[in-house]
Order: structure tokens, then sequence, then C-alpha cells
């Protein structure tokens, strides 16, 4: 018997929504019956060649958001919510790497706009939309963090503790909703050829993959689909979870 994730009647937000990962999520959730997606994003070019792309198949609408600007979330948490009557699911998909190079090396300012990015703003899209789906009784939130917050990645000393601190930020967010129906669960994955390539160097994208037991980078479409999964009434039971799909890298 085979079984079908069905998001009818659910509003979804998807923060970097305009391509890979997140546009990936959006796709499969509106074939699933998504009442309505919304993108979240700072590429206004991207979000319009976005819903163009998801059009056919649901209620797309798109925002430019500035996801460090707390102001900036509140408006637009309250657009989608008045919009669609709720927001059911949040996926803190968009994050930035900050490039490559020895801790003592880094630019302080990287190291800092990489933890605002990565783990502040999902912060402030929870602390936004919480409220809402207390209101309503129900969410599914699945922030997607990284193996490199489990193991640390050498040259990437930013970008691993900002997904180490989006781990802690899903284990204590998930106890603390635990008995309000409201479930908040974390991906660990492996690295996926997405632009985040683009801000990494050619070496270390070699060593990433040379990590992967599996020899090949993860598709964005297996990372879409555990996505849809945490983001169903198919889980209920698990919430503060951390979920690795790394082609075997991590096994823990």
């Amino acid at each position: 018997m085979s079984v079908t994730i069905d998001l009818s009647g659910r509003v979804a937000v998807i923060t970097g929504g305009a391509r890979g990962i997140g546009y990936a999520a959006a796709q499969k959730m509106l074939a699933a019956g998504a009442k309505a997606v919304a993108l979240w994003d700072i590429d206004a070019a991207a979000l319009q060649e976005a819903a163009a792309g998801l059009g056919s198949l649901g209620v797309v609408s798109t925002d430019v958001v500035q996801l460090t600007d707390e102001n900036a979330v509140a408006e637009a948490t309250a657009a989608v919510a008045a919009r669609g009557g709720g927001i059911d699911i949040l996926v803190n998909n968009a994050g930035i790497t900050g490039g490559n190079d020895l801790l003592w090396k880094l630019d302080p300012k990287i190291w800092r706009q990489v933890i605002d990015v990565n783990l502040i703003a999902p912060f402030l899209v929870c602390h936004a939309v919480v409220p809402v789906m207390l209101k309503n009784g129900y969410g599914r939130i699945v922030n997607i963090a990284s193996v490199a917050g489990k193991e640390g990645n050498p040259k990437a000393s930013h970008y691993s503790a900002s997904k180490a601190g989006l781990i802690g930020l899903t284990k204590s967010l998930g106890k603390e909703l635990a008995t309000e129906n409201i479930l908040v669960n974390c991906i660990t994955p492996a690295a996926a050829r997405t632009d985040i390539f683009k801000q990494m160097t050619p070496e270390f994208t070699a060593f990433m993959l040379s990590k992967i037991p599996m020899g090949r980078f993860v598709e964005v479409e297996e990372i879409a689909a555990m996505i849809l999964w945490l983001a169903s009434d198919q889980v209920s039971f698990t919430t503060g979870g951390v979920f690795d799909i790394t082609g075997g890298r991590s096994t823990y």
C-alpha cells in the first residue's frame, strides 16, 4: 500500500525559496496539494522567475525579505498570515557560506554576516511565525542545517558554527512547543550543487565530495523529499530531531 503525503489546506513559508533546495521543496509541497506557498528571498528577479515556474502547480506568493531585519520579517509574516488565514509550515532554508579560509584569516565582518544569515535570521523568522502557529494550534517547522554543524568543516568555522547553532535552536524550540501540536525538526545534508557552491573554492568543494561514501553530492530533490515528509502529518511524534541526508558521511 502506497502512502501519499497530503498538504491540502496548508500554508507554507519557505525562506531562500527562489532557487535550489527551497524551490524544490515548494514544488513538492504544491504537488502535494498545499493551499499556498510563500517564497521569501532577497533576490527579486529570482523570485519572479520562481513564481513563473511554479505558478501552474498552485498558489504561489513572493516577498522580498531581508531576513536579518526583525521588522521586515514581522511584516512579511503578517502579510502571509492575512492572505492565507495562518501559517502551517515553515522551512528555514536561506543560508550563505561566507567563503573558505582558516579561522584566524577570516574577516570578522564575514563571520558575523554568516551567523546573522544562518542563525539569527531563523530565530527572527521563528520568533514571528510561532505565535501565528500557536494561535491556530498547529505547525511544522523544518530547519535546514548541515552536516558541517555536526562535524565541523575546516576552513568553514563560521558556517559550521552557524549550523551547529541552528541544530541547538531546533532542539530547544522543539521542547518548548512539544505540547502545542507544533513540531520542530532539522535536516543536516551533505553538500548539494546549488548556487551556494559559487561561494566556495574548488578545493573545498573537492574536499566535501571526498567525505561522502556514496561518491556524489546530494540532489536538491532528495532533500526536498525529506522536507516534505517532516512538514506533513505523517510526522506526529518526532520533535527536536536531527535528520541526516549525507550519503553515509554521518551515521549518528
